[in-house]
């Protein structure tokens, strides 16, 4: 039996988001939930702490910038052109060396997805990247970090 195939150009649709932006390369709607593609930018202060994803594995290919991975124990710092891959269930982080880092997420399956789309905000053209300006009150840390437990399976652990 023959599969369709659906190609997909990259998104226009900008979503600015913790300073910085990111398309959609591919939806989970377009993978039958497989998966979810996304082309990010973020600025060096964006980074999520310490956290673990029970039922999400991701991959990052880094397209500009410099960054250093915490993926259980190891710890690999990574130049444009060079990737990582996370596995669900085991504790990690990312640090942004330089200004800003431009980069390729891969999230199996693509639920996740959802959160970046719920915690974003659409734009009609690229937003500019600006580095965060302190830590988020702590309301919005506490909704985050509840949001992030109850509905996509993710346990930060504290910075």
């Amino acid at each position: 039996m023959e599969q369709d195939v659906l190609i997909t150009p990259a998104s226009s649709a900008y979503r600015a988001y913790q300073g910085g932006f990111f398309t959609t390369l591919i939806a989970p709607d377009q993978s039958v939930g497989a998966l979810a593609l996304m082309d990010m930018v973020l600025p060096r202060g964006a980074e999520p702490p310490l956290h673990v994803h029970e039922f999400e594995d991701e991959a990052f290919y880094l397209l500009e910038g410099h960054m250093r991975f915490q993926v259980g124990d190891d710890v690999t710092e990574l130049k444009a052109g060079q990737a990582i891959y996370a596995p669900r269930k085991i504790p990690h982080l990312f640090s942004i060396l330089s200004e800003q880092a431009h980069f390729i997420t891969l999230i199996t399956p693509g639920k996740f997805w959802n959160y970046f789309m719920e915690f974003s905000t659409a734009a009609s053209e690229q937003p500019p990247v600006t580095p965060p300006q302190g830590p988020p009150p702590a309301e919005l840390l506490s909704l985050l970090t509840s949001r992030l437990e109850t509905a996509y399976g993710i346990t930060l652990y504290s910075k």
